[in-house]
C-alpha cells in the first residue's frame, strides 16, 4: 500500500511519542526504587520566600509529606528523550529497512540545539538537585543561589543567542499575520531574555502534576507547528518529550511518586525555548505557554507589591498556592489549569498558523 510522505511522517512523529511513553513508562518503576533507596528528598520543606520572609501559608499545605518523596523525576523525561534520540540515530545507521530508518530525528539541522540546550540545563538542574538534597553547609535544603542558577541559565541562552545568530544567521523575528521583520543584534538579547523568562515560569512546579500537564500541552502545540512548517524531527523531538512527560504524569497524579526537580524543569525550559526560536514561533510563546507567564507574573507582582505597597497582592504566590490558599482542593487547582493551558495552547497555534 501506497502512503504518501506527509502521512509517513505523521505516523513517525505520533510513533515517536507512543515509543517515548512506552518506554518512559517502564522505565519509571527502575528509576523510583533507585530514588526511594538512595532517599533523593530534601531533607526540609522550604521555609523562606524569596524575599527572606515566612511563608506560612505554603507550609501549611506543603509541610507534611514531602520530605520523604524524591525529586529527580525529570530524568525520566531527559534520559528518554536522550535514549530515544541515539537509539534510533545507531539503529538508522546500520539498517536498511526504511522505515526503521525513517525514526531517526536526530538532524544537524533541527534537533542538535534543542537537545543540546535539554541535556546541558538538564546537568546544571542535576547538579543542584542533588545539592539541595545532599549537599553541606551552606547549600543544604538550597542548592545553588538563585543568582548563581540565573547566571548559568542566560550562559546557556547566550551559547544558544550566539548560535543562531552567528552560524545560522538569524535576524528576524516572525509576526503571525504580517511576515518576518529584521531585528539584526537585537535577536541575542531576545534570546537570553526568553531563555531566563521561560526558566522563571518554572515556579509552576509546586503541585502535584501541575507542571507535567502544563509542559504536555506546550509541547504538544510546538510539535503541531512544527509539523505544519514541515519540520518533522523537531516535531518528533517535541512528541517524544510530550510522551516521556505523559509518563511522568501516569505517576505524578496525586499522590506524587516523584517530583520533577530542577533537572527536569531547567531542561524543558531551556529545550522549549530553543524550540520556540527554531519554529520562529516566540511570539506565541506568551499564549501557548501562558500559564507559565501568570506563574512567573504573580510572583513578580507579589514581590513588588510587598516592597513598594508593603502589603500582599495575593494570598500566596506563585498564583497556584493563591487558590489553594482560597481554599481549592490542589487536584482542582490542577486540572482547572491543565483546561486553561491546552487552551491557551490551542488559541498560541491558530494565531501562530496566520503566518
Amino acid at each position: 500500500m501506497y502512503l504518501p510522505e506527509a502521512a509517513i511522517d505523521v505516523i513517525k512523529i505520533f510513533a515517536l511519542g507512543a515509543v517515548a511513553f512506552i518506554v518512559a513508562f517502564l522505565f519509571t518503576p527502575i528509576l523510583t526504587r533507585f530514588l526511594y533507596k538512595y532517599k533523593f528528598w530534601r531533607k526540609e520543606v522550604r521555609n523562606k520566600s524569596l524575599d527572606g520572609k515566612e511563608v506560612p501559608i505554603f507550609q501549611k499545605f506543603h509541610s507534611e509529606g514531602e520530605t520523604n518523596i524524591p525529586r529527580l523525576g525529570g530524568l525520566l523525561v531527559w534520559g528518554t528523550t536522550l535514549i530515544l534520540i541515539f537509539l534510533f540515530f545507531g539503529i538508522s545507521q546500520i539498517t536498511d529497512i526504511w522505515w526503521l530508518k525513517k525514526l531517526n530525528f536526530l538532524s544537524r539541522s533541527q534537533t542538535w540545539l534543542p537537545l543540546f540546550a535539554l541535556v546541558a540545563a538538564s546537568l546544571l538542574g542535576l547538579v543542584d538537585d542533588v545539592l539541595q538534597i545532599f549537599g553541606k553547609g551552606k547549600y543544604i535544603g538550597g542548592g545553588l543561589s538563585l543568582k548563581k542558577r540565573l547566571l548559568l541559565v542566560a550562559l546557556i541562552g547566550l551559547i544558544g543567542a550566539l548560535w543562531f545568530y552567528f552560524k545560522l544567521d538569524w535576524h528576524t523575528i516572525h509576526v503571525p499575520g504580517m511576515g518576518d521583520f529584521g531585528i539584526n543584534g537585537w535577536y541575542i538579547p531576545l534570546f537570553v531574555f526568553v531563555m531566563m523568562a521561560v526558566y522563571s515560569g518554572g515556579v509552576i512546579d509546586g503541585i502535584d502534576g501541575l507542571a507535567g500537564g502544563a509542559f504536555a500541552s506546550i509541547f504538544a502545540a510546538y510539535a503541531g507547528i512544527a509539523l505544519f512548517l514541515g519540520q518533522i524531527d523537531i516535531a518528533a523531538f517535541c512528541t517524544v518529550i510530550l510522551g516521556a512527560l505523559l509518563a511522568f504524569l501516569w505517576f505524578n497524579i496525586p499522590p506524587a511518586r516523584f517530583y520533577m526537580g530542577e533537572t527536569g524543569m531547567l531542561g524543558l525550559c531551556a529545550s522549549l525555548t530553543v524550540v520556540a526560536f527554531l519554529t520562529d514561533s516566540v511570539l506565541v510563546l506568551p499564549i501557548i505557554g501562558f500559564l507559565l507567564v501568570i506563574e512567573s507574573g504573580s510572583v513578580i507582582l507579589q514581590l513588588l507589591s510587598k516592597k513598594f505597597c508593603h502589603k500582599k497582592l495575593f494570598l500566596a504566590a506563585p498564583l497556584h498556592y493563591h487558590f489553594e490558599a482560597k481554599g481549592w482542593l490542589h487536584y482542582k487547582v490542577t486540572m482547572r489549569f491543565w483546561v486553561i493551558g491546552v487552551i491557551m495552547a490551542i488559541m498560541g497555534v491558530t494565531i501562530r498558523l496566520l503566518g
